[in-house]
């Protein structure tokens, strides 16, 4: 055969073969028309329930207005009001209470318990069990809580009483009732936040620590020189999840204390609730709900470029 013989044959090969692997490419616009058809149901509720709420929210943070009239614009006046309303800041200097009681120590609590489990079981019973009291509904532990620690019938202080010591006003003390709402959602929610953490311990090679081992590395010293660093991008999740969470408590407080005694659990949502629907101040509420977002936006963004949420050490 002669060389251009050789060489038209060549080309027509290539061609087939180029022929034949673009028929098996799939158009570009197809898989971006499949894409949009998974993500319009999540789209649709995202602008529904999150993106047309708040920025129906800026509009009423800037208006006067109630439910039996016309939103009247007003500027800025009701973000003047609020930074001079001692209501507001005793309502974000309890927030902050129980948002520092409540992160300290349910992430503790949450790193001990998934250790635990990562170094004695990974029983899927346990698990389970761990889990239980985030299944419960928070109205329906608080309630139970609130039964528990009663100051009259109460069976902690009738265990407190029996032993000679005196009663305590869990929910009823100045001193004691953001601690114990703390110490309330602390228990229900410990158990979903170790899970998280278990999980991210899965993805820590034993190689690790096994090299550490051979080393002479303690189990203490590989807790905090090992552990800990590898888990950062987890716990960084965890504390943007519970903080954000912390900051919106509010059940608990409805169904135990009602924001009291005095002010001492009026919380910031609780506020806000009891401004918009209790006192019919829906702009006042509104421009109070703009504050609380700006203030969990900057900590979450705070929280993840300080302990660098995207890197792992892994890697």
């Amino acid at each position: 055969m002669s060389a251009a013989t050789a060489d038209v044959a060549t080309g027509t090969n290539a061609s087939g073969a180029g022929a034949t692997q673009g028929a098996g490419r799939r158009p570009r616009r197809s898989d971006l028309g499949v894409a949009l058809l998974f993500i319009l149901p999540a789209l649709f509720g995202f602008v529904v329930f999150y993106l047309y709420p708040t920025f129906r929210g800026i509009y009423f943070s800037l208006t006067r207005y109630n439910v039996l009239g016309k939103p009247h614009f007003i500027g800025f006046g009701n973000y003047t009001k609020l930074f001079a309303d001692p209501l507001f800041w005793n309502a974000m200097k309890v927030t902050v209470e129980y948002v520092v009681l409540n992160i300290v120590f349910q992430t503790i609590l949450a790193v001990a318990i998934g250790v635990l489990m990562q170094r004695l079981t990974k029983s899927t019973a346990v698990r389970a069990v761990i889990l239980l009291p985030f299944l419960i509904s928070n109205v329906i532990a608080a309630l139970l809580w609130f039964l528990m620690l009663d100051f009259q019938v109460g069976i902690i202080n009738e265990m407190l009483a029996g032993l000679g010591l005196d009663r305590v006003t869990f929910f009823g003390g100045d001193a004691t009732a953001i601690p114990t709402i703390a110490a309330v959602n602390v228990w229900r929610h410990m158990g979903y936040t170790a899970l998280l953490v278990f999980a991210g311990l899965q993805t820590i090679p034993d190689y690790v620590y096994e090299a550490a081992a051979v080393d002479g590395s303690t189990e203490w010293r590989s807790f905090w020189r090992i552990t800990l660093p590898l888990l950062r991008p987890i716990l960084a999740l965890v504390l943007v999840i519970t903080v954000t969470g912390s900051f919106q408590i509010f059940d608990t407080v409805s169904v135990t204390t009602r924001g009291g005694p005095g002010s001492a659990t009026r919380v910031i949502q609780y506020y806000i609730i009891q401004k918009g629907f209790q006192e019919g101040q829906f702009g006042y509420a509104s421009a109070v709900s703009m504050i609380l977002f700006i203030i969990l936006a900057i900590i979450a963004v705070v929280q993840l470029r300080l302990l660098r949420a995207g890197e792992s050490d892994l890697s």
